[in-house]
Order: C-alpha cells, then sequence, then structure tokens
C-alpha cells in the first residue's frame, strides 16, 4: 500500500493482560485495523515500564508471568487514523493513545496501491 509521504502515526500503549471477551486487546486492535484495511500495524512487548498505577513491570527471570507492556502503532493517513480512534474508544478499558504527524519513506519494489 502507498501511504503519501505525511501520514499519522497512532500509538496505543497497553498491557499483555489487556482482553476483549477471551481475546487479548492488542490482537483484537490488529485484526480490526487489517479488517478496515489500516496501511499497517505493528505490536511492540516491552521489557519493562510503569504506568498510570506506578506499578512497575518486567521481564526479569522470576517474574515472566507479569503483565508487560505493550506498544500497537499503526501507521496510515491522518483521516484514516481519526476515523480508526472511534473504533477503538469501544474496544480500550485503560490505557495511554498518543498520535504523531510522521512523514513515510517506503523502499523496495512493493505492490502498490493508492489511498483515496
Amino acid at each position: 500500500m502507498q501511504l503519501p509521504r505525511n501520514a499519522m502515526l497512532l500509538r496505543i500503549y497497553t498491557g499483555e493482560q489487556e482482553k476483549i471477551g477471551h481475546q487479548p486487546l492488542y490482537e483484537a486492535i490488529v485484526m480490526k485495523a487489517r479488517e478496515l484495511h489500516m496501511a499497517g500495524a505493528t505490536v511492540l512487548r516491552g521489557s519493562m515500564g510503569f504506568g498510570l498505577s506506578s506499578r512497575v513491570h518486567t521481564a526479569k527471570i522470576l517474574r515472566l508471568s507479569e503483565d508487560l507492556p505493550l506498544v500497537i502503532e499503526i501507521v496510515d493517513t491522518e483521516e484514516k487514523i481519526q476515523s480508526f480512534l472511534s473504533v477503538i474508544d469501544t474496544m480500550i478499558r485503560s490505557g495511554l493513545v498518543t498520535l504523531e504527524k510522521i512523514q513515510v519513506l517506503q523502499y523496495g519494489n512493493h505492490r502498490t496501491t493508492n489511498i483515496p
């Protein structure tokens, strides 16, 4: 998918244990983004972090079962990201969302589809 040079990055900060029903929240968000033909999504697992509760979550050997931090990154046009915000409003119970205007540089011979 060919993105315009100026696009938007949506970051969702949450924890591994967050769920929608029996499905992990991160998985539900990525699958919804794919269903809505967003340009791309990535889930990053953090080895350490803390949030509103100030409770530190870490991947140290003795605490492997703890709720590790996750960041879901989605890149697309500003219009599609703004539209996707209303979708995730119904999905996220707790977490932090950030938006950044970005410049996109794409490399390689990829299949291209122009975004309207």
